[in-house]
């Protein structure tokens, strides 16, 4: 059975930056159980994140992955390649909202 998920991100603490905004925005996106998303403070930039990797790795043919947007999920180009060719071969659905 197929399953939604959702990953979010923000660069620094929960003290500076509210990530709940981005787990309401899962909601709306399809994500339906809390224990469904992923999430965690770093940096964008870094490659090697932690909740990040989990999902990608828990993630199986036909499952959906959301996010809010694709800063959210990447800042590198090259990074997101990787991640589109992963979403590729393992024939899932990446959604990316974007909302003002």
């Amino acid at each position: 059975m197929n399953k939604t998920y959702g990953y979010c991100r923000c660069s620094t603490n929960e003290k500076k930056q509210d990530i709940d905004r981005q787990k309401r925005e899962l909601y709306s996106l399809g994500v339906q159980h809390i224990e469904n998303i992923y999430w965690e403070y770093e940096s964008g930039t870094n490659n090697n994140r932690v909740e990040l990797n989990k999902l990608l790795n828990q993630v199986e043919q036909t499952d959906t992955i959301c996010v809010t947007e694709v800063s959210r999920l990447t800042r590198s180009t090259s990074h997101l390649c990787e991640i589109l060719k992963l979403v590729k071969d393992k024939q899932i659905r990446l959604i990316i909202g974007s909302f003002i």
